[in-house]
């Protein structure tokens, strides 16, 4: 592929702001680590904007959403007709992460990146689809090359520069098979491991969406040796959007919270295609769905919340984001032992 931007280095972390601001840390009132994973969120996001007074006032949310030519093999509980449905509940205000992302004062957008069904312009809704779904990944490829890198493209492009924090959310129906497929080549783990029940399908409806992948991954096995051609043999065009903005996202020095389950495949292929993107990275939450873990293990994450939750959307990050919040409003705004006239020993 040509104009390969998105093997262009992220920004780089000076370690003197870290350092400057861990000797921040340890100057507050507290046992040095008490705040434990707060702590670390304050320090790096005093690196990331070379500043020892960090804020997060601006935070952008954007939902990627896509069809999946899989579904022809019944591997959904929903009909493809939902995400549709869906993303228009999105710009509508009636989803879960329209509801956060009001709470959050966030600006908020959907990408429609190819859905299946013809969806009218509307607030809040850049309709730029690519092809009506992605391919049946069991018969070819998902999509083309050329296509992947226009999603690519389109999720650099919905990067707001000045955005104090970067959440991505996913729509689509099947796009669980497709991430799970993802998840089998680059965590070298069976469909068995990697599939779960995704919108809420049931024991046989787990068997026939691993044979489907078992399908696919053999068809597809001699090309899926770098992560570009994984996403583009077995990928979703959402999953190629949020590629696109992870990686820009680090480029522009603009810090990343993960969602759950498909979010963290696009998270692990962008830090496969350009490991340099990883720092800019916090990981908000632990999904329901089984080989959610492994993938934060591969990728050395601490998520910061465990409630069960399996719905995508960028949700599990909208809930996590209040936690940055509280960690820089301490950071910020704590005495230090020599002004609060506390004795350190």
């Amino acid at each position: 592929m040509s104009n390969e931007w998105y093997l262009n280095p992220a920004r780089a972390i000076d370690q003197h702001d870290l350092d400057s601001a861990r000797a921040q840390q340890h100057q507050l009132t507290k046992p040095p680590g008490s705040l434990g994973q707060l702590e670390e969120i304050a320090i790096s996001f005093c690196a990331w904007q070379q500043s020892s007074t960090p804020v997060c006032d601006t935070i952008q949310i954007a939902v990627f959403a896509a069809d999946h030519g899989v579904c022809a093999q019944g591997v959904s509980a929903f009909p493809q007709a939902v995400t549709a449905q869906m993303v228009h509940n999105f710009t509508s205000g009636g989803a879960a992460i329209s509801v956060l992302a009001k709470q959050l004062d966030a600006q908020f957008e959907v990408i429609n990146l190819g859905l299946v069904s013809k969806i009218d312009d509307a607030k809040r809704l850049v309709n730029v689809p690519l092809m009506a779904g992605t391919n049946d990944f069991t018969r070819d490829a998902a999509m083309s090359p050329e296509t992947l890198l226009r999603a690519l493209d389109i999720g650099r492009d919905v990067v707001k520069p000045n955005t104090h924090l970067f959440i991505g959310g996913e729509m689509g129906i099947g796009n669980t098979s497709a991430a799970s497929a993802i998840y089998s080549v680059l965590l070298k783990q069976p469909p068995e491991s990697t599939v779960g029940p995704g919108t809420g399908v049931d024991k046989d409806g787990l068997a026939l969406k691993r044979k489907v992948l078992y399908q696919a991954l053999n068809l597809h096995g001699a090309y899926l040796t770098e992560p570009i051609s994984i996403l583009q043999r077995v990928g979703g065009l959402e999953i190629a959007g949020l590629v696109g903005a992870y990686i820009a996202c680090s480029q522009m020095g603009v810090p990343i919270l993960v969602d759950g389950f498909i979010s963290t495949a696009a998270a692990l292929l962008a830090c496969e295609i350009n490991p340099t993107v990883r720092p800019w990275m916090i990981f908000s939450h632990t999904s329901a769905e089984p080989a959610h873990g492994l993938a934060l293990k591969s990728l050395n994450a601490k998520p910061l919340l465990d409630l069960g939750m399996r719905l995508g959307e960028g949700s599990g990050a909208a809930v996590a984001a209040p936690i940055i919040l509280s960690a820089l409003v301490l950071h910020n705004q704590m005495a230090t032992f020599e002004s609060a006239g506390v004795s350190e020993s």
